[in-house]
This record gives structure tokens, C-alpha cells and sequence, in this order.
């Protein structure tokens, strides 16, 4: 490892330890947790593959009706040089109908939810990445600012892909959240390890089917109370209508295992997002996402949407 990514991993390190236990609420219920998972932006945790998934991801040219012609052989195409530091900024505003998550007396609001991500996916082997993400979002009510708070990530995992086996890529890391008040009270912290395995199928060039599995272990949380495991399995669905103008589609089904009280949930949510690109580093996006949770405690069952736009900045250096 160089001097300068030692430097990126400590500077990461360095952010976590500042954020530092300055304890403030107790008592956090999970409907706490359960917003920070469905407003939280998706490219704050995932900012991007740091290799492309299709099938000339490793440098070869396409095939073409003469290579026959030409007689076996690997033609290698120019390829740009990997950059594996990632900063990202967006700013999401959102309507939301039922801002406390509660089966009934449902209240709306806005929410603008803006988010700042740096990652650093060195690559250790030619399909064997390393990740480090440190992103940062905070939630602010237009009309209910009591339910204002932030929601800090430090990840660190390795992600390896499998292109002999249909592109199959596995992640594994370490996640630890912190949620707190406004005024950066924390009030939840979690510590938990996450295993996920992707999969996409290719239509044509413009489509793309991606399925996968996660399990999310919490492995330490104070408080304890809203501690869970979550095992989740999602299908997501890419249509690209031009070099600028693409959609998404995806569905996700959760079962939440709490460590205390006997409570078990499922929830399912569906989100569907327009992306226009206006510039390589610039995404106009339209968000939708419905989500929908059911629980042995009947007082924790609730429906949610939430409607919106976001501006997003990306940079790869």
C-alpha cells in the first residue's frame, strides 16, 4: 500500500473517531432507523462498480461477423486508467406521507436530505477490489423539525467479481452507522457486518436485469432495543433510452429479526427513479419509492411514499 492510500484509509479511520459517543436521545425506536434505511440515497453506499459488469470488462474487443477472417486471437482495446477515489454530493428533496412511519393519524411533510460520500476501492487483484466509503446525510423537515436528524456511515470491505460466472459479484464489509439529532446528539449507533451477492442478465444493450441477496448482521447497537438483523433479497431492472436519459426499477423484500421483545418484520419497498445525465459528473434524477411494513407488533405496521427530484455531483479521480 502507498503512502497515499495509507493516508486516504487513516484520513477515513481519523472521521470516525471524531464523530466520537456524544450521547444525547435514548430511547430510539426503529421507526428512527427505518427512515435513515428508506430516504438514505443508494449512491451514498453504493457510489458505483469500480469495473464495468459487461462482457468486455476485462479489455477485449467486441466481437464482429469477420473475426473469423482474422483467425483466433484477443484484440485489446484502449482502456482508461482505473481511478479509485470517488466523491459524491447530492441533494434530494422529498415529499413523504407518513413522516413518523405509524399504522394510523399518518401526518406529511418535506424533507431535504442531502449527502456527501467519499470512497476509496483500491484494486488488490484484477477482480479483487478494496472498499472504503465514509457518507454523511442529513434529514431536515420543512414543517416537523423535531424528526430532523443525520445518519453517518464508515464502511470498509472488499468486493470480488466472478466474470466467469455470469458476472456474479460478492460483497463483504463492515458497516458502522451512528444516528443523531440535528444538533449531532447520537442517539443510535450500530455496528454490523453485511454479505451481499449480485447478479445481472443482460438484454440487449440497453437493458438489464440485476438480482441479489444481502443479510445485514448487527453484531452491537446502543441502545439495544431497535438492534436488528435484516435479510433482504431485491431485484432491480436498468433501461437505457439514450447516452443520457436511463430509468431504474426496484423491488426489495426484508425480514427484521430484533434481538429484543420477540418482534419479527417484513417489509417490502419499491422504488423507481428517472436519471438524466447532464453532464459526465451531473444527474437530474426523478424518485419515487413505496414502502410498506408489517409486524407481529401491530403497532409497528405502516405505509409510506415518497416523491421527489435530486440534483447529484460525481467525481472520479
Amino acid at each position: 500500500m502507498t503512502y497515499r492510500s495509507l493516508a486516504i484509509v487513516l484520513c477515513l479511520v481519523t472521521g470516525v473517531l471524531v464523530c466520537g459517543k456524544a450521547k444525547g436521545q435514548t430511547g430510539q425506536t426503529s421507526q428512527d432507523v427505518d427512515r435513515s434505511q428508506i430516504f438514505r440515497s443508494e449512491p451514498s453506499i453504493r457510489p458505483g462498480e469500480p469495473i464495468s459488469q459487461g462482457p468486455n470488462a476485462f479489455g477485449y474487443a467486441a466481437p464482429s461477423a469477420n473475426d473469423a477472417d482474422l483467425g483466433v486471437q484477443a484484440i485489446l482495446k484502449r482502456q482508461e486508467q482505473y481511478q479509485p477515489f470517488t466523491f459524491s454530493a447530492s441533494l434530494p428533496y422529498y415529499w413523504t406521507s407518513n413522516v413518523a412511519l405509524v399504522p394510523t393519524g399518518e401526518v406529511s411533510d418535506g424533507v431535504l436530505a442531502p449527502s456527501f460520500v467519499f470512497a476509496y476501492q483500491p484494486r488488490l487483484m484484477k477482480t479483487l477490489f478494496g472498499e472504503f466509503i465514509a457518507a454523511q446525510q442529513l434529514f431536515y423537515y420543512d414543517r416537523l423539525g423535531a424528526f430532523n436528524f443525520t445518519s453517518f456511515d464508515a464502511i470498509a470491505g472488499v468486493i470480488y467479481y466472478l466474470p466467469n460466472y455470469h458476472n456474479l459479484t460478492l460483497r463483504l464489509r463492515y458497516d458502522y452507522n451512528r444516528l443523531t439529532t440535528d444538533e449531532w446528539d447520537e442517539f443510535f449507533a450500530n455496528h454490523s457486518i453485511v454479505a451481499s451477492a449480485d447478479m445481472p442478465f443482460r438484454f440487449g444493450r440497453a437493458m438489464q436485469l440485476n438480482l441479489g441477496a444481502l443479510a445485514n448482521v448487527s453484531v452491537a447497537a446502543d441502545p439495544s432495543e431497535p438492534q436488528r438483523s435484516d435479510f433482504e433479497a431485491y431485484g432491480g431492472y436498468h433501461v437505457q433510452f439514450s447516452r443520457s436519459f436511463s430509468m431504474d426499477a426496484v423491488g426489495r423484500v426484508l425480514f427484521k429479526k430484533y434481538y429484543e421483545g420477540g418482534r419479527n418484520d417484513v417489509s417490502e419497498l419499491l422504488a423507481v427513479t428517472a436519471d438524466y445525465r447532464v453532464r459526465d459528473w451531473m444527474t437530474l434524477s426523478a424518485v419515487s419509492t413505496f414502502a410498506w411494513n408489517q409486524s407481529n407488533h401491530s403497532v409497528f405496521d405502516y405505509s409510506v411514499v415518497n416523491l421527489g427530484g435530486a440534483l447529484a455531483l460525481t467525481f472520479k479521480f
